[in-house]
């Protein structure tokens, strides 16, 4: 069984990644429970999607510690849903920073040292400039496609099974900008 928690902000297409995983493990002949959390989405607030992947699955929900991979599209989403990983998993999170509205406001500080304070508790982390590599593709909203691809590489999934799942999943319009987000993804290091 693997368990796959994404975290992100609204608008930044944690539901999308998650419906590639779904399809991803539909292709293989593997059960698939998908979960989504909405908090104040639309308003930029934490989005988060449990995806179980298995021969048989049961309960959508992965529970504290037991995840095997975070997929974080934003930075301090990531470092906030940390304490979901179990103690041999893998962070994978995009270098982007989305100010939440306390930080807008003024009441808080977007925190310093994210990465170094996920690397001080011994966790995993492998770090993707998602934004960056979806500007070049030409749509800085396939980030999430571009972390997928990432995500695929660097856990052993073949180039063309998260590409049939991509096909299968993204609207005709967006495929092409899609596929080439997983290809550069899939080729980041």
């Amino acid at each position: 069984m693997t368990n796959i928690l994404i975290v992100g902000v609204g608008g930044q297409g944690t539901l999308l990644a998650s419906r590639v995983l779904g399809n991803y493990a539909i292709n293989r002949g593997l059960d698939c429970k998908l979960s989504e959390v909405h908090g104040m989405s639309q308003r930029g607030g934490s989005v988060v999607t449990h995806v179980r992947i298995g021969e048989k699955i049961y309960s959508p929900i992965i529970n504290e510690g037991d995840a095997d991979i975070i997929i974080g599209f934003e930075k301090l989403e990531a470092l906030r849903w940390r304490h979901y990983l179990k103690k041999d998993g893998i962070i994978v999170v995009n270098d982007q920073e989305i100010m939440p509205m306390p930080v807008i406001v003024g009441a808080m500080a977007y925190p310093v040292g994210v990465f170094d304070q996920i690397r001080s508790e011994g966790m995993n982390l492998l770090v993707i400039n998602a934004t960056d590599i979806a500007k070049n593709c030409g749509n800085i909203k396939v980030a999430n496609t571009v972390m997928i691809g990432a995500l695929a590489k660097n856990i052993g999934f073949k180039r063309e099974d998260i590409i049939e799942a991509v096909t299968n999943t993204v609207p005709c319009k967006l495929l092409q900008v899609n596929l080439l987000a997983i290809d550069k993804g899939y080729s980041a290091k």
